[in-house]
């Protein structure tokens, strides 16, 4: 039986005005349901992973990771908020779907340890506890481009749930997954680095979170703010344009996508998927594969507000450097703490329903964009307390 708010974050209200504008409307977030849930997945060690150039396969893991929990959705009809990090995702889930959902990631992370060696952490906190323990955790639905809605969420509850579920001391007490297929239809993640756009000459991760006793609204105005000023509005600093996207080629690179959704080395399947892969470059030749094309571009996941800002821009250096001295200001004011990552390229993964309507493509610096963003923030943090 479907509980009463299963469809809480399906029923809220699409807001579309210019996101610095809902940061000063506190009435449009809606405190989430105490019967929903927290889920975190996360790569262990990603940093070193990412520096002995196994970024593309941490990109691949933490999509897979939220296409497994969107699949489970799916089937329930049942439509919930999740925010791509680049090493992980995080995901706020009824408790309608969440077993079902935990036995899927279970699933998932067998394989993962199985076919990558890679450990794929996956928890989950009820938001009951969360609210008991004076944590707090507000939703809002932002309207990004004319076809993508995105969550935006206040409070510090998901930054206390991903403390948890990373602690030495947690653990996920379900046993081992019950027998079931892993269910990873429409993942995709065969597009080749994508240069920046023409005109723009690199691509840069920014992740920022508020200073202490500095309200996040505020603060994340702030550099919403200098973004629009210094770049322009967001699609003046898309780091995806169509003239820039090309299909992986080589069998090596698009075999490892399969290998995240297959127990043993199933050949015909690897040999059927490569063929019909490379049939790509005809479709995206048609008319149907061109709007496809556009619609890609704007339902790009750039932007993650989940508690701090994480997004994905391109731009020239010179814009840069001047967003960099901002940023700086705003935090020798105490008003935020970032980390910043540089990188020639994005990259690129997809979950495809259909052609039509129901896909959306998570973006990050190559190289390992956000896991270095996050390392260059986790150190000034830690700075901090040690100061302190």
């Amino acid at each position: 039986m479907l509980n009463p708010n299963a469809k809480f974050y399906s029923d809220l209200h699409e807001n579309e005005i210019a996101l610095q504008d809902l940061f000063s409307k506190d009435e449009l977030f809606r405190k989430v349901p105490g019967n929903w849930n927290v889920v975190i997945t996360d790569i262990k060690n990603s940093t070193s992973a990412v520096q002995n150039g196994l970024h593309e396969t941490v990109n691949l893991i933490a999509t897979g990771s939220i296409v497994t929990v969107l699949n489970v959705a799916f089937r329930a009809n049942i439509t919930i908020p999740f925010f791509f990090g680049g090493d992980g995702a995080t995901f706020i889930v009824p408790s309608t779907i969440i077993d079902s959902a935990m036995n899927a990631l279970l699933l998932y992370q067998s394989n993962t340890k199985d076919n990558f060696n890679l450990d794929l952490r996956a928890g989950m906190v009820p938001v009951k506890s969360i609210y008991e323990a004076g944590y707090d955790l507000r939703i809002s639905k932002f309207k990004s481009s004319k076809t993508l809605s995105i969550p935006v969420v206040l409070g510090d509850g998901l930054s206390y749930a991903e403390k948890l579920i990373k602690g030495e001391d947690y653990i996920f007490n379900s046993g081992s997954p019950q027998k079931s297929e892993i269910d990873l239809t429409g993942m995709s993640c065969r597009w080749d680095k994508i240069a920046p756009p023409d005109n723009h000459n690199e691509v840069v991760t920014l992740l920022a979170i508020a200073g202490d006793d500095v309200k996040q609204a505020h603060a994340f105005k702030e550099v919403i703010a200098l973004l629009d000023k210094i770049y322009g509005l967001p699609e003046k600093r898309q780091p995806i344009s169509i003239s820039k996207l090309k299909l992986k080629t080589t069998f090596n690179r698009i075999e490892m996508e399969m290998r995240a959704s297959l127990k043993g080395g199933n050949v015909l399947k690897r040999f059927y998927t490569w063929c019909t892969h490379l049939l790509g470059h005809l479709y995206f030749k048609t008319q149907s594969g061109k709007d496809y094309l556009t619609r890609l571009v704007n339902m790009s996941d750039t932007l993650v507000i989940d508690g701090r800002i994480n997004t994905v821009i391109s731009g020239t250096e010179t814009q840069r450097l001047l967003l960099q001295e901002n940023l700086e200001s705003l935090e020798e004011q105490g008003i935020i703490k970032f980390g910043i990552c540089v990188s020639k390229d994005a990259v690129m993964s997809c979950y495809v329903r259909d052609l039509q309507d129901e896909h959306i493509h998570f973006v990050d610096g190559s190289d390992g964009g956000y896991t270095n963003a996050a390392g260059v923030l986790k150190l000034k943090l830690r700075k901090q307390t040690d100061t302190n």
